[in-house]
C-alpha cells in the first residue's frame, strides 16, 4: 500500500488521470491526499469532483480557498469569476450533491503525530493540537449553517490568532490561516496579499515558523510560485502549478519519491 499526496488539481481532471497512470495507482491498495484546491481555473472541475468523490475512502481531500469559494456561491457568498470555468459544474444535476459532499471534507487531516495534510500551512503558534482543534470548529460550522459561515469568513482581519477574540473572528482566522496563508511578518501576523516567491526581508514563509525538529511533517498545496521546492525538513511543497501549465504533482510518503506529469495547456485561438 502507498499513499500519494498530490498538489492542487484545480479541475485539470485530464492531468490527474495521467497522474494516476504514472503511479499505476490501484484503488484498492493505495490511497490518494489531496493538498485542497480541486476546483477552479481548471476546464473539468465538475469531472474532477465527480472522480475523487467515488474514490470513497481511497482518497482523502481537505479543502481549499477555492473550494470553500464554491461551497460559498452555491449559498450567495463569494464571487464565482469567468476564469474559474466552474459554469458546467454549476449547471450539473448533481451540483448541489456535490457541495454538501465538499462540505464534509475537513480543512486538516493528521492520523498520525508524524503526518499533517492542509492546503495551505499551520500558522505561527500553533501546534498539530491546536490546529486539529480549530480545524473541527471550521468543519462543524460548515456541516451546521454553511450559508452563516461563508458569509462571514472573507476578510484579512485579524491578522493573529490573538487578535481573533470572538467566534466569528476565531473562524475567520483559521480559514485564512489554513487556506490562505504562504507568509507571515516577522511577528507572526498573517500577510494575506503576496504571492511570489520567497526573499523579502520584512516577510517570511509560515513554514519558517514551523520547528525543524516537529514530529509532524506538514504536505501542503497552494503556493504555485514555491514550484513545490520547500527546504524546510518538515514541509512538503506540492503545488506545482498544474493549471497554469507547469506540472501536477504526487510525493509518495513511503517512498519519499515525486511523480509529475505535464500541466494544463490551455488551447489558443
Amino acid at each position: 500500500m502507498a499513499t500519494y499526496v498530490i498538489g492542487d488539481v484545480q479541475g485539470c481532471y485530464d492531468q490527474l488521470q495521467h497522474l494516476l497512470d504514472a503511479i499505476a495507482f490501484n484503488q484498492k491498495q493505495d490511497q490518494l491526499w489531496f493538498c485542497g484546491d480541486l476546483v477552479a481555473r481548471g476546464p473539468k472541475s465538475l469531472e474532477t469532483l465527480r472522480f475523487i468523490k467515488a474514490l470513497g475512502s481511497s482518497a482523502i481531500t481537505v479543502l481549499g480557498n477555492h473550494d470553500l469559494n464554491l461551497i460559498a456561491s452555491f449559498y450567495g457568498h463569494g464571487v464565482i469569476k469567468n476564469s474559474d470555468q466552474l459554469n458546467a459544474l454549476q449547471q450539473a444535476p448533481d451540483f448541489a450533491e456535490l457541495v454538501h459532499w465538499l462540505q464534509q471534507q475537513p480543512l486538516l487531516y493528521s492520523p498520525c503525530e508524524q503526518s499533517l495534510l492542509v492546503h495551505a500551512g499551520i500558522p505561527p503558534g500553533w501546534d498539530r493540537a491546536t490546529a486539529i482543534q480549530q480545524a473541527q470548529r471550521v468543519s462543524q460550522a460548515l456541516q451546521h449553517d454553511a450559508a452563516q459561515l461563508t458569509a462571514a469568513m472573507y476578510g484579512n482581519e485579524p491578522d493573529s490568532w490573538q487578535h481573533a477574540q470572538s467566534a466569528t473572528e476565531q473562524l475567520r482566522f483559521t480559514i485564512n490561516a489554513l487556506t490562505r496563508m504562504r507568509f507571515c511578518q516577522l511577528d507572526g501576523r498573517l500577510e494575506l496579499k503576496e504571492k511570489g516567491e520567497p526573499g523579502s526581508a520584512h516577510l517570511k514563509p509560515w513554514f519558517d515558523f514551523w520547528p525543524s525538529d516537529n514530529s509532524t511533517t506538514i504536505y501542503f498545496g497552494h503556493w504555485a510560485a514555491l514550484n513545490g521546492a520547500c527546504a524546510h525538513p518538515k514541509a512538503i511543497a506540492l503545488d506545482t502549478g498544474c493549471v497554469w501549465g507547469n506540472l501536477l504533482t504526487a510525493y509518495c510518503i513511503q517512498t519519499k519519491q515525486r511523480y509529475s506529469v505535464t500541466g494544463y495547456q490551455k488551447k489558443t485561438m
